[in-house]
């Protein structure tokens, strides 16, 4: 069995160490809706909240971003917030600006420390990924680095050279999601984040999405995926469980894996 390498803030795994985390998706429209999504998930005491700001009608406006980082901080209290523009190319919500305003807003919020981590995509330009690692590594922000695949399942080596491409440009997180055709496609992802896991120094979180990839979601953990989504009010992509199915499964592997 793989040992995942934890997702480290501040010298300090999230979630006490525990296998895998839980994430769970923020994907309010306006400030009052988000609210509203933290009073319901947090009682469910996930590891982990990514705001997932693609669906935030304010994203325009940068300095609404930084207050409400700020709001959803401090209502979070110890639970770090993890800061995702989906691109539209990789399962992301159409936004009404350019990239170098998205990147612009990420680089506000490492300044600002109003988020624990950001999430960008290996698709984008070098130059941005760069820019972005350089800002939030001065800014101790972590970075993930991430690929999805939303029509198939590529083949183990090619998700292999995506984790690795992550730890190749400085990522401190590598994530790889990919949708299934068939259950086989869901061991080609299970056996690539294995691999990456022997060979890489950086944690990976990875998954097989929709009804098919579901259990990737509560079995990665045993391949080497450090983190895993779950349905807190609203899902951000398919096949998320429901927070308290999700933990209620991953006990029951738990117990038989460990006996």
């Amino acid at each position: 069995m793989a040992q995942p390498t934890p997702i480290r803030l501040n010298g300090q795994p999230i979630g006490n160490g525990a296998f895998p985390a839980i994430i769970t998706p923020l994907v309010g429209r306006t400030p009052a809706d988000l609210m509203g999504e933290l009073e319901a998930i947090l009682p469910k005491e996930p590891d982990l909240l990514e705001w997932r700001i693609d669906f935030f009608d304010g994203i325009a406006d940068t300095d609404s971003v930084i207050e409400t980082a700020r709001s959803i901080k401090r209502a979070a209290g110890s639970v770090p917030i993890l800061l995702t523009r989906r691109n539209t190319t990789e399962g992301g919500q159409p936004i009404p600006i350019q990239e170098p305003a998205v990147v612009a807003m990420y680089s506000r919020a490492c300044e600002a420390h109003c988020v624990d981590l950001i999430d960008f995509e290996l698709s984008n330009a070098k130059e941005h990924l760069g820019q972005l690692r350089a800002v939030s590594a001065a800014n101790g922000i972590a970075m993930i680095m991430s690929y999805h695949n939303f029509e198939l399942t590529p083949d183990s080596d090619t998700l292999l050279g995506r984790f690795l491409e992550a730890e190749r440009l400085g990522a401190d997180i590598a994530k790889v999601a990919v949708m299934p055709k068939d259950p086989r496609d869901v061991l080609t992802l299970l056996a690539a984040t294995y691999r990456a896991s022997q060979a890489m120094r950086i944690p990976l979180i990875s998954m097989s999405m929709g009804g098919v990839g579901s259990p990737s979601r509560i079995m990665g953990w045993l391949y080497g995926s450090a983190a895993t989504f779950a349905v807190g009010k609203s899902s951000s992509a398919p096949g998320q469980i429901a927070i308290d199915d999700l933990r209620a499964a991953l006990a029951t592997v738990r117990r038989a894996v460990t006996g």
